[in-house]
């Protein structure tokens, strides 16, 4: 681990670091907040899992969540979302490739050797995070649209693993809208019931346990009707009776000033359940 950035904020550290990944076979970057209560015991961490096209930049630098977890004493660690790099894997468009690594573990070529985010954001980071900074193994996870996706499939397919998860504008169905066909076909091959295995909206009938998700979706999102269609994982609850908080925000759109907007109330939300 080597420390690349270190930013003094709202009492705390603002940092960034970078690593050898086993996971994905490359070096990764990742952000991690450290608030002012840092010193005084272990905290318990906050993952958050960006969208398409960010780095782990993005978050630290538009969402405003430093105030909120200086407050409520919870460390903020932000990975980037995809393996980078000269030998990586890449493709022509944002949304397939480097810096869409849409948080599965790819089992196609020439994805396959490098492109296992899941393990590595589930699995890796955790280990590294708990080991290196003064984290306890509480842990949260929280993410905007195909990090929403990652984070709700991280969850879901890790019970016991998270003490809470949430969402803003997440691709719940990836399964069946575009962004997630094009990128389950490249990674996972062309069996749609394997897909089903990485899908929120399908994962929440044979889930191992209810935890509740929460959902921020901005009816004013570009996205909403084609990529994104909330009311799909609303009826997958529904009809596996899994608890679900789905917020319709009027007038918010697919962009960070939606997540800073809200993100206090979701820090909020995983302080209390990430409580002793």
């Amino acid at each position: 681990m080597e420390r690349i950035e270190r930013h003094a904020c709202f009492g705390g550290q603002q940092e960034v670091w970078k690593h050898a990944s086993a996971s994905l076979g490359c070096e990764m970057r990742l952000a991690v907040y450290l608030p002012p209560q840092v010193g005084q015991r272990r905290l318990p961490v906050l993952y958050w899992l960006s969208g398409l096209t960010c780095t782990e930049q993005n978050f630290i630098t538009k969402a405003g969540a430093q105030r909120h977890a200086a407050e409520h004493g919870v460390i903020v660690v932000a990975p980037d979302t995809s393996p980078r790099g000269p030998g990586i894997a890449d493709a022509d468009g944002y949304d397939i490739g480097q810096g869409a690594g849409f948080y599965v573990d790819a089992t196609q070529a020439p994805w396959a050797s490098h492109y296992r985010m899941h393990d590595y954001v589930t699995r890796e980071l955790p280990a590294l995070v708990e080991a290196h900074f003064h984290a306890s193994d509480a842990r949260a996870i929280s993410g905007h649209s195909m990090g929403g996706h990652g984070a709700l499939v991280a969850a879901l397919r890790n019970p016991g693993r998270y003490r809470s998860v949430s969402a803003f504008s997440p691709i719940v169905a990836p399964s069946q809208v575009p962004w997630g066909q094009k990128a389950f076909s490249a990674y996972l091959g062309e069996d749609r019931e394997a897909w089903k295995a990485w899908d929120a909206s399908e994962l929440v009938a044979r889930a191992g346990e209810r935890l509740p998700l929460l959902v921020d979706q901005g009816e004013a999102d570009e996205f909403l009707a084609t990529q994104l269609r909330p009311q799909l994982l609303r009826d997958a609850c529904e009809a596996a009776g899994h608890p679900l908080d789905l917020r319709l925000r009027p007038g918010y759109d697919h962009s960070y000033y939606f997540i800073a907007t809200f993100i206090g109330e979701h820090i909020a939300h995983h302080a209390h359940a990430l409580a002793d």
